[in-house]
């Protein structure tokens, strides 16, 4: 397995090496309840009358629908008689969200609402659902906050962040600031954008000229993502959003997928069994970074998180 031990490898190799799939996607808005509206990505766009398993996907914090392991996930699932659609938090496809705020690693809301609205749409359909990273840590939260109402057959979750305060730190430690540089640059730019639409100076108390100032998660939280979703600070967001504090209320198959060397989050991320349900499964890999997970060779990777979860949704 040349190369491919390296937990940095594994994080960006199919960012910077994976050929795209050219999938044919059809770009649907879903209207909020608070006005606000969401864009989703439909592969194969299913009939109502439909039986076939329809598949949700979240994305991971700054991703969307052509993010690599969203493309190569929606393929797998394809080739193995499952249609999806991706829902793209607020704002994640270029075109703003309407309101001053946007979304966070524990906001369920918007999730929840989409979801039901399948539900109802597709009454013939067993509906799944998949989260990486940010989106991850959302999909687990909201199985927990639903318990026993379940919405979905099973779940998948990879590289969820379930401790968000350990993995704030972790972000700042080393060459996990390289990452940290990147997401902020997209939030900040994000950010930037919504003092053209509102008085968000009002709002946060921030000066535009400061945004570039927020040069870690935790500055960047304490300063947007708290205030503007209604929490007190940066730890009070980390402590109400953690999806660790959920796990034992998940009532969903689930499985969740991590790396011991996500360079992301440390292993103290790692719940103990007695913090998980029994309808909760943990697979812990020594390596795959961070949603990662290729095996293989640099030359010939082989993509197997693609296939794990089709082969958990498919049991």
């Amino acid at each position: 397995m040349f190369g491919m031990g390296n937990k940095h490898l594994q994080t960006v190799y199919s960012s910077l090496f994976r050929k795209p799939l050219n999938l044919h996607f059809t770009k649907k808005q879903f209207h909020l309840s608070d006005g606000d509206f969401l864009e989703c990505y439909w592969h194969n766009t299913p009939k109502q009358t439909t039986n076939t398993p329809l598949v949700i996907l979240f994305h991971g914090l700054a991703g969307s629908y052509e993010s690599p392991y969203i493309q190569g996930v929606v393929q797998e699932l394809s080739n193995n008689g499952f249609n999806t659609v991706l829902m793209h938090f607020r704002g994640c496809t270029g075109e703003d969200n309407r309101l001053p705020r946007s979304y966070h690693s524990g906001d369920t809301g918007d999730a929840l609402e989409f979801i039901k609205s399948i539900k109802i749409q597709y009454t013939k359909t067993k509906l799944y659902a998949v989260g990486y990273s940010l989106g991850a840590n959302m999909l687990l939260k909201l199985l927990g906050e639903i318990k026993e109402n379940n919405l979905l057959e099973k779940a998948v979750a990879v590289s969820p962040p379930m401790s968000l305060d350990i993995c704030a730190k972790q972000m700042d430690i080393g060459f996990s600031k390289y990452y940290q540089h990147r997401l902020l640059k997209d939030l900040q730019h994000a950010l930037d954008k919504k003092y053209d639409k509102h008085d968000m100076e009002s709002l946060i108390h921030l000066k535009r000229q400061d945004i570039k100032n927020l040069n870690t998660f935790e500055a960047f939280d304490g300063a947007y993502t708290a205030p503007i979703h209604g929490f007190n600070s940066a730890q009070d967001y980390y402590t109400q959003c953690s999806s660790r504090q959920y796990l034992k209320y998940i009532q969903t198959q689930t499985l969740i997928i991590h790396a011991k060397d996500d360079p992301f989050m440390s292993i103290d991320v790692i719940p103990t069994q007695k913090e998980v349900s029994s309808f909760v499964t943990l697979e812990l890999s020594e390596h795959g970074g961070h949603v990662g997970f290729i095996a293989g060779t640099i030359f010939r990777p082989n993509y197997w998180l693609e296939k794990r979860v089709v082969k958990f949704l498919k049991i």
